[in-house]
């Protein structure tokens, strides 16, 4: 399975210290140039960028030879975490802004995110939902109630 993340979800899982699940649910996770500069940069978060610098194995940074015009109202990971999957036949995208899900659903991209990671996580036995949940509402990552209410009410698979 190909998995291409940009920033927020691997933002807000180190920030929960869950950051381990991608490798256990995927197995290697690609990321653009762009999503790794917005990891590192001065405005990231310090477990983000302490975290980045350890260049976990599963972690695979790739370049982004080419956008696609219609790509560029984007900001620049989300610009290129696209990108880079419609390059490389990616399975799914990890994005959590509205207007890339969108972007990228329009263009036959398989999507997911934070919220969706902890969910196939919890199913599978990795997290306890509720207290990942608990901590990530702790962060600056923003969900309506309503879609909190939802991933928490899933009936458990048999």
């Amino acid at each position: 399975m190909t998995v291409i993340s940009n920033t927020s979800p691997l933002n807000y899982l180190t920030l929960i210290d869950l950051q381990d699940l991608l490798p256990a649910l995927f197995g290697r996770v690609l990321i653009p140039d762009a999503v790794w500069h917005e990891l590192g940069s001065p405005a990231a978060p310090q477990p983000v960028k302490d975290w980045l610098a350890t260049s976990p194995s599963w972690l695979d940074r790739r370049v982004v030879a080419q956008v696609p015009p219609d790509l560029r109202h984007l900001d620049s990971g989300e610009r290129e975490a696209i990108a880079l999957a419609q390059t490389v036949t990616a399975s799914l995208v990890l994005l959590d802004e509205r207007r890339g899900r969108r972007v990228a659903r329009d263009l036959g991209l398989k999507v997911s995110g934070t919220l969706g990671v902890l969910d196939l996580a919890a199913r599978r036995g990795l997290v306890d939902l509720a207290d990942a949940l608990r901590r990530l509402e702790r962060t600056t990552f923003r969900a309506t109630p309503r879609l909190l209410r939802r991933i928490q009410e899933k009936p458990s698979p048999p």
